[in-house]
């Protein structure tokens, strides 16, 4: 299941507060290098959806019940590789807002989750 734009924000927000607080603990787990293999994943996923969509096809000649099963998981892999290349990057829009609040100069990340508990907790009428 894919993040939503607010959660996208809100991990790359804890993210680039890593990045600050213990640079070496940031670096060894690398995590924006996750991000980039995604679109390589799904397109190895895809072409293998593919390849299995066709052996499937073929295999329908000498065994039915084979052929379609092999073929309906193909085309499951090929459904969910566009999924996961679709909706698992961040949109452009949650980009710009990351690049926004880069640009501010943020307090610690302690001191922003705080400050959103209290005003969750603080405001009147809930």
């Amino acid at each position: 299941m894919p993040l939503s734009e607010h959660e996208q924000r809100m991990l790359d927000e804890i993210e680039r507060a890593l990045y600050e607080d213990d640079p070496k603990f940031a670096t060894s787990v690398n995590v924006s290098r996750i991000r980039r293999r995604r679109p390589i994943v799904a397109g190895c996923l895809f072409v293998a959806g593919l390849v299995a969509l066709v052996v499937g096809v073929i295999a329908t000649q000498s065994f039915l019940a084979i052929g379609v099963v092999v073929s309906v998981i193909g085309f499951l892999t090929m459904v969910g590789a566009v999924g996961l290349f679709v909706f698992g990057q961040p949109s452009a829009r949650a980009a710009k807002d990351v690049e926004k609040n880069a640009a501010k100069s943020n307090p610690s990340l302690g001191n922003r989750m705080e400050e959103r508990f209290r005003r969750r907790f603080d405001e009147p009428g809930q």
